[in-house]
């Protein structure tokens, strides 16, 4: 079966001359987030990025960046009975009252929603192992082993899926006429500039989808960004459910007194032909809308910002970071904090929703979202990561991901719609950003015993 997208080779040729590594701060070592490192490897050895994975059980919490690793299970859920946008005071008196474990502050892991009126997904972990660190030694690299399965041309041109009933909600044709509609309503609201609207593909298979087995796959094919599961409500008669993805996207990150943020806006498909890569890459920066675009949600973190920073630095211009299947623009956004009670919570509550993923400004954006997108995206674009009780922790925006459970998984792919979009580009771009999850879950699915 042939997924129904209308994307023609989002493939990814990686550059390491052109790449630069999304990923952030180790928790209790190594550089902060963003510090600029070509690599993003600092100055230390990196961890196995499937380290831990070993231990994993469905409805633990696991976090890997490209410094450090972290495996959490059990424990107490916290501010379930708030909305996420009150949970920080929820979360500082838990932390508190929990003390440290095992030699290290408390510290609460988790998810929080799109819609920050709804509960937070987060806990203190009974058990909490963390490995990583990079304080010593030389830069490693990173294994590539199936990266090529990853970069192959065309969904579908390995007949990929056909283990699956395939389900896209809205339909391609609704979703191009969804962005011609929001292109409609910012001509008639011109104070709306700019709208993220996303679309879902339900994956069906003939048994569940394993979350370690998509784990698996997702770290050892993008070991630069934030691998992760996280345990949701919502699965089939109650049973688990989890969003599990790879994002490239930090929203906020503290340690000590400082801040960083790095925000994506304006994306490109990368190509297998390292010459049109290269070219897909360079259009990308040269492109005027997409410069827009981005601008248009590195001022708003900016702003939401300064009134949490002592210092703030906003590079003028973006700088490209590549995904085995994306170009991205993005600028690093480095601060100090105003308050040392400002945890990396706090921040990531006040930077959300960002326009890169909800729009600008963000309540109207948020309304039109729900009028025009036509389902609830649930865990899909909040946020997924950590505090401790120091204040310190990380949080990346929650994209190139899927909910996963007994039924299949629910896949998501946005993109941002500005005055200039093309709605065939868009319906597009949203193809290419499915491949991180379809690879992987149809990888999973294929490695997978036959039962019988």
């Amino acid at each position: 079966m042939t997924i129904p997208t209308a994307t023609t080779n989002p493939n990814a040729m990686t550059d390491p001359t052109a790449m630069t590594s999304p990923a952030a701060t180790d928790p209790d070592a190594g550089s902060p987030a963003g510090s600029g490192s070509p690599t993003g490897t600092g100055a230390g050895p990196l961890p196995d990025p499937a380290a831990l994975l070993d231990e994993y059980t469905p409805g633990d919490f696991y976090f890997s960046t490209d410094r450090y690793t972290m495996l959490g299970a059990g424990g107490v859920h916290v501010g379930a009975a708030v909305p996420s946008a009150a949970s920080g005071d929820a979360v500082r008196a838990a932390l508190r009252e929990a003390g440290p474990t095992g030699g290290r502050p408390a510290r609460v892991v988790g998810a929080v929603p799109f819609d920050t009126s709804r509960p937070a997904r987060l806990a203190i972990p009974e058990r909490l192992r963390i490995i990583g660190g990079g304080d010593s030694g030389g830069p490693a690299e990173h294994g590539h082993e199936g990266r090529g399965q990853a970069e192959r041309s065309g969904v579908g041109a390995r007949g990929e899926l056909e283990a699956f009933s395939v389900t896209a909600v809205p339909s391609p044709e609704d979703h191009i006429a969804a962005v011609d509609e929001a292109l409609s309503t910012m001509h008639r609201s011109p104070e709306l500039h700019k709208l993220v609207l996303a679309r879902t593909l339900h994956l069906r298979p003939g048994e569940a989808v394993d979350p370690l087995r998509v784990l698996r796959i997702l770290a050892r094919r993008h070991p630069e960004a934030y691998t992760f599961a996280a345990e949701i409500p919502g699965g089939p008669e109650g049973g688990p459910r989890a969003l599990v993805g790879a994002s490239p996207e930090l929203l906020a990150a503290r340690r000590g007194d400082a801040v960083r943020s790095c925000p994506l806006a304006g994306s490109a498909a990368r190509s297998a032909d390292p010459a049109e890569d290269r070219r897909r890459a360079e259009a990308l920066q040269a492109s005027a809308k997409d410069q827009v675009e981005h601008a248009i949600v590195v001022d708003a973190i900016a702003e939401s910002l300064r009134p949490l920073c002592r210092t703030l630095e906003v590079p003028r211009r973006p700088e490209l970071v590549a995904t085995p299947t994306m170009w991205h623009l993005a600028t690093p956004i480095a601060g100090t904090v105003a308050d040392a009670a400002i945890t990396a919570l706090d921040l990531a509550l006040a930077l959300h929703p960002t326009p890169a993923i909800c729009g600008a400004p963000a309540a109207a954006a948020h309304a039109e979202i729900g009028r025009i997108e036509g389902f609830d995206r649930g865990f899909y674009s909040g946020f997924v990561g950590w505090c401790d009780a120091r204040g310190d922790g990380e949080w990346a925006i929650a994209i190139r991901c899927a909910e996963v459970d007994a039924a299949g998984a629910r896949l998501f792919a946005g993109g941002g719609i500005v005055a200039g979009s093309d709605p065939a580009a868009e319906l597009a771009e949203t193809s290419a950003k499915f491949r991180t999850m379809v690879d992987a879950i149809d990888e999973a699915v294929r490695a997978a015993p036959v039962r019988g």
